[in-house]
This record gives C-alpha cells, structure tokens and sequence, in this order.
C-alpha cells in the first residue's frame, strides 16, 4: 500500500471564513451511514467537499445513503461493518485507502442503546452497548490514526447522557458515551501534538433519529422543559458541527467535547 499525500491544508491567513469550511480534496470516514444522523452527517460532508466512506453492518441500506453523497457531487463508497470487531475496522480503512489513498476525517456515529432498569440489564446487553458505542470507536479510531496525514481530524459522537441523566434508566449507554468522552481527551493529547490529528467530540440533545424512535410516547415532549430551546434539533444543526470540528474551521480547536443541545446540559 502506498502512503497517502499530505492532506490539503486551508491557511487561515489566506482563505475567508467560508473557505474554511470547505473539506474539497479530502476523505471522511462516516460509521453508522445507514441511517439517522449518519445519513445526515455523509451528506452534509459531501455537501462540503468531501468523498465519503461509508461503514455500517445493515450494508443493503448504505445505498441510499451513497446515493445522497453522490448527488452532492462526491464519490461514495459503501463498505459493510461491525464497529464491535477491530478486524472489520481494519477493513473498512484499508478499503479506503485502496479506493481513495487517504483518510482525513473519521466521525464516529455508529451506536445503540438499551433502557433497561439496572437490576435487570443483562451481563451481554451491558457488554454489546459498550463494545459498540465505546469500543468500537476506539477501534476505529486506531485504524484511522495508523494511516491520517497532519491535518486529520476525528468528531467522536458522545451524548449529553455523557454529562448528564434524562430520565430513562440508561446505564450502559450513559457509561459508553462518558467513557467516549474520556477517549476523546486521551487520544487529543496523544496524537495532536505528535501525528497532527485532531480528536474532538460533539455531545448532541435530542435530535429525530432510528434511537429516538424507540423512546416511550409522550417521552421526548416531557423533556422539552429542560431545553431553554423549547425543541428538539435539526440534524442539520448537528452537521453543521461536525462540519466544524473537520474542517480547517477548527483547527485551533482538539480534546474538547461540544455540547449541540439546545442549553439542555446548563439546566
């Protein structure tokens, strides 16, 4: 495998605020692409410039999604993969780089989540949310960081219930994206100073998405009341995030967690 060229950089002193925005040249890695906000996320990455790798385990669904990404004018690439297994990881970089020779942007979205009273959660429902939603961006991440250039940047998706509760009885899930947090800090001080790559993290409130629908009726509209916003997100609002933390945009900006939540985590 050859090695990748350096990736293109945006100079802050030369380009305007828009420019720095732009992801034009590069390639992100977007996990859990088959629906919600991945779907969201692929998109508006293409929208901005970028080719798109695209990883989740429902493979046949990746189409769409693909579709979308091209409609913005980018190239798709649509691999099946299970975060929870490091080899399939492997896999999904080395297809991207045999594709594309580079890989300048991981967001790592792929999760699940359980709401199971503590006495009752099983040893294997505790085990698969953390393997997903924790160990598998961790193993993703380790792939992406043996072959990003200088100027790579990975967005891990935590959640507010990495901060704080909400009322449904969350512990693996909370537990998982606590510990993303964490991961976050740690792989920031490893690789920003010494490979160049950024590791930041968006914490997101409630947006519409595959997980929400899952939630108990009248669940989402109880919780409206602690959203100085009043509303639920647009998953646009979330993209343009993790637009953000890609791009050149943030550049000055690594190890830190942005809570996109309407105010919820100040109440």
């Amino acid at each position: 495998m050859t090695s990748p060229e350096p990736s293109p950089t945006t100079s802050p002193e030369t380009s305007t605020v828009p420019d720095l925005f732009r992801l034009d040249g590069r390639v992100a890695i977007v996990t859990g692409a088959s629906s919600g906000l991945g779907v969201a996320f692929a998109k508006g990455l293409a929208e901005a410039g970028a080719d798109v790798v695209l990883g989740a385990r429902r493979a046949d669904r990746l189409t769409e999604t693909a579709r979308l990404v091209e409609a913005a004018g980018r190239r798709a690439l649509p691999v099946a993969t299970d975060v929870s297994d490091p080899d399939s990881c492997t896999a999904l970089v080395e297809a991207a780089m045999a594709e594309f020779g580079r890989v300048d942007v991981l967001v790592n979205n792929a999760g699940v989540g359980t709401a199971v009273p503590a006495t009752r959660e099983t040893p294997d429902q505790f085990r698969q949310v953390i393997e997903v939603n924790l160990h598998g961006c961790y193993w993703m991440a380790q792939a992406c960081g043996r072959v990003m250039q200088p100027g790579s940047s990975i967005v891990n998706i935590s959640s507010v219930l990495g901060i704080t509760t909400a009322g449904l009885p969350q512990a693996a899930y909370a537990a998982s994206k606590a510990g993303l947090i964490g991961l976050t800090r740690d792989l920031a001080q490893q690789w920003t100073g010494r490979k160049g790559i950024r590791v930041n993290a968006i914490a997101p409130g409630f947006f519409t998405s595959e997980m929400t629908e899952q939630y108990p009726p009248g669940y989402l509209d109880s919780q409206l009341g602690r959203i100085p916003m009043g509303r639920k997100g647009d998953p646009v609002e979330l993209t343009a995030a993790v637009v953000f933390l890609a791009s050149a945009a943030g550049g000055y900006v690594t190890g830190q967690t942005l809570a996109v939540d309407g105010g919820m985590t100040i109440t």
